[in-house]
């Protein structure tokens, strides 16, 4: 496995069938071409390759840059743990902005990608102004002697599954749906920081704070059912603030956006220690409690409503 990280140039050293795409979420239409890919892959004795932006192309276009459902190193992970071998991450900017789609075929995927076989959707676009739609990669593979491979897209409920819709569902706190969409229970990861220890001493349950990498999109604010996964691999059941937990005294993370997380059977220092947290379902809006007391309380409803 190797990865290409905002480098225009690079060369891959074997031949590959490919994807195209942001790849935000790997949700479950990602995971049908990927799918697809390590199929054609073991068929044609190829090595897999995704090609995809370090920045959200309307990121540059428009100057606004949304939040990722996954960052870009959630991504690189996701997509190798599926059994890619490759990832070019390119770096958008004007000018690959305004190559035309031919050029982006004939210079980036057969020249440094080595592209014997390219995966995409029904929706497939790319070059300048998304010129090179799926009707015209394939008379293009025709022409210069790459396969094609164009699937159907994944579908919920009569809606296509997009990361739009993904989106639309965290914004809801609508975790079921944003689950099944994604194929698995979304994630966010950190690192544990140092709060203000309200937690174990006066709560009386063990918490972790965490702060996320610049970027990533979270769910709406509220508490959520989640499990919490050590790097040793050992799972916490947990629920978790997503918010700025407005009735505890000020500290050095206060009024910014953070998780925490209160644990289940665990007790331990884990400060400086990355977790991932699986988000399972919305139970209540995040509020600002009239006592510590009246906080307590609320979290031991929250720990008993739980599976």
């Amino acid at each position: 496995m190797k990865d290409w990280i905002n480098q225009k140039t690079f060369h891959l050293p074997e031949d590959t069938v490919v994807a195209v795409g942001k790849f935000d979420g790997e949700h479950r239409g990602h995971q049908k071409i990927i799918a697809t890919m390590l199929d054609i892959a073991r068929e044609k004795q190829l090595k897999t390759a995704i090609f995809t932006f370090g920045t959200p192309p309307a990121a540059v276009v428009s100057g606004q840059r949304r939040p990722q459902i996954l960052t870009n190193e959630e991504r690189r992970e996701r997509l190798h743990q599926a059994g890619i071998d490759y990832i070019v991450e390119y770096p958008f900017d004007a000018e690959i902005a305004a190559m035309d789609g031919e050029d982006f075929v004939r210079e980036i995927l057969l020249g440094a990608m080595r592209m014997r076989a390219i995966v995409g959707g029904e929706d497939l676009r790319f070059g300048k102004a998304g010129a090179v739609n799926a009707a015209k990669l394939k008379s293009l593979g025709e022409r210069l002697h790459f396969s094609v491979y164009i699937i159907q897209k994944e579908t919920e409920a009569g809606e296509e599954i997009s990361s739009s819709l993904i989106r639309e569902a965290l914004a809801a706190g609508d975790m079921a749906k944003a689950n099944t969409l994604l194929g698995m229970p979304y994630t966010a990861e950190g690192v544990v920081q140092h709060g203000n220890g309200i937690g174990n001493r006066i709560l009386g349950f063990p918490t972790i704070n965490l702060l996320l990498p610049a970027g990533k999109l979270l769910p709406r604010r509220g508490v959520y059912q989640t499990e919490t996964v050590l790097p040793d691999g050992r799972t916490f059941r947990s629920i978790t603030n997503v918010g700025t937990n407005p009735s505890v005294e000020q500290d050095h993370l206060s009024h910014r956006l953070r998780l925490e997380s209160f644990l289940l059977d665990f007790s331990g220092n884990l400060y400086d220690t990355r977790v991932r947290l699986r988000f399972l379902r919305f139970i209540r809006p995040e509020k600002k409690f009239a006592s510590l007391t009246a906080l307590k309380q609320q979290i031991m409803a929250d720990l008993s409503s739980i599976d």
